[in-house]
């Protein structure tokens, strides 16, 4: 069993399929949450499932998989997989690859007639990205989706609920998707890096020990429309020179102070919106992320401060809602020893590293052992330059199947 590796071929042809939906022209894709190439691709994945003969499964929150059963209904199930959505105009490989491996992983223990232990599910989770929810699928699984956040979900109520309208999904199954942890024997997910450090090392796989923690709030400062060109400047009330100044400010700080740790403002808009208008409103999104609690917690202190002081310093209301609270993860070890199992079977160089991104393992941490694996990837992520070669997707491939193999077979499920 451990010769058993993927058809590469078929893999590379369900790869460029779902490429295809969604295709931007440029070498991305636009997909995101439950728009309608999302949805597309979601059908995709669908009829390939049923058409393969494989049981295919789907709950509350739209999470759809592809089960592969052992025979017995008592026996937990081993997920493997990630997502189909991507940001706007974003890369080909980010989630799909994750998904399709796990997929492509399921084929090949059904086509070689292994009998497990488990019951082997590829699965791809709803909104990893967040343009909706942000792990909307695998916290709702996880059942640590809070009926809160769907009242205030980071992209916006009538976008989530005119999302959930066209996959045919609403709140309450969101809220009723969750898995028993006893049912669960662990999640294992392959993604690209999204990063440089494994092109660095000269290494194939990277096995992911933790996942950084995430905080996100909705910043609004408010000020006073004025004339722009009657209103002298030390009597302005000036909303957007908060943002710009908070925006500079943070950028130091967290170079400064905070090794390991990044801040993003990625979105800002300001009203009313006019050349000659002193802008009375700025709102702006504040996301950042650390490697370990006592960091994370010290750096969203620093950074909160630092919005009531600019706030205080320009004469501004200040109004803070927060919106993603995602802690720290670390992966099982148990799972990561699996993965080093296959990269050595598998004759791969492989070092170990935290991931600075948020992932579905993440959610799925919190309630069974999860783990995941990096593939190097070039050109950025979350853009159109996003690329690995496809050597380097099949390694990941086949270190997935093998480390699922080993948890599934040899008792080692945790």
């Amino acid at each position: 069993m451990r010769a058993l590796r993927i058809d590469t071929r078929r893999f590379e042809r369900d790869f460029g399929r779902l490429y295809e939906i969604g295709a931007t022209g440029d070498g991305g894709v636009h997909r995101p949450a439950l728009g309608e190439k999302h949805l597309e691709a979601r059908r995709w994945f669908r009829e390939r499932i049923v058409a393969d003969g494989l049981e295919f499964c789907e709950d509350g929150a739209g999470n759809h998989g592809a089960r592969l059963s052992c025979g017995d209904p008592e026996a937990p199930t081993l997920l493997l997989g990630s997502h189909l959505d991507s940001v706007p105009s974003g890369g080909r490989f980010d989630g799909t690859l994750g998904v399709l491996a796990a997929y492509e992983a399921v084929r090949i223990v059904r086509d070689a007639g292994i009998e497990l232990s488990v019951h082997l599910e590829a699965i791809d989770f709803t909104d990893e990205e967040g343009t909706l929810v942000g792990l909307l699928g695998s916290r709702a699984l996880a059942g640590t989706l809070g009926a809160e956040e769907l009242d205030d979900p980071r992209g916006g109520a009538e976008a989530l609920e005119q999302g959930l309208r066209r996959a045919g999904l609403n709140r309450e199954g969101l809220l009723r998707a969750r898995r028993e942890p006893a049912s669960l024997a662990g999640f294992l997910e392959l993604h690209i890096e999204q990063g440089p450090r494994l092109t660095a090392a000269g290494a194939a796989i990277g096995v992911v020990r933790s996942i950084v923690g995430i905080g996100s709030f909705a910043l609004r400062f408010g000020g006073r429309a004025d004339h722009a060109g009657t209103t002298p400047m030390d009597q302005r009330r000036d909303a957007g020179l908060g943002a710009a100044s908070l925006m500079v400010q943070a950028t130091e700080m967290v170079r400064a102070d905070f090794d390991d740790c990044v801040v993003n403002f990625g979105k800002l808009g300001l009203s009313p919106g006019a050349h000659n208008i002193v802008p009375a409103a700025a709102d702006l999104a504040l996301e950042f992320r650390a490697p370990d609690d006592e960091r994370l917690r010290s750096l969203e202190s620093a950074l909160l401060e630092l919005c009531r002081d600019c706030a205080q310093r320009l004469g501004l209301d200040l109004e803070v809602r927060q919106q993603i609270a995602i802690p720290p993860v670390p992966c099982a070890a148990p799972v990561q020893r699996a993965f080093v199992a296959a990269c050595e079977t598998l004759d791969l160089p492989h070092i170990s590293l935290t991931s600075g991104a948020g992932h579905d393992t993440g959610a799925l941490a919190a309630v069974c052992p999860a783990g995941m694996i990096f593939i190097p990837s070039t050109g950025g992520s979350h853009s159109p330059r996003e690329f690995a070669d496809w050597e380097a997707c099949v390694n990941g491939a086949n270190a997935l199947l093998l480390a699922a193999l080993r948890l599934a077979e040899e008792g080692e499920t945790p």
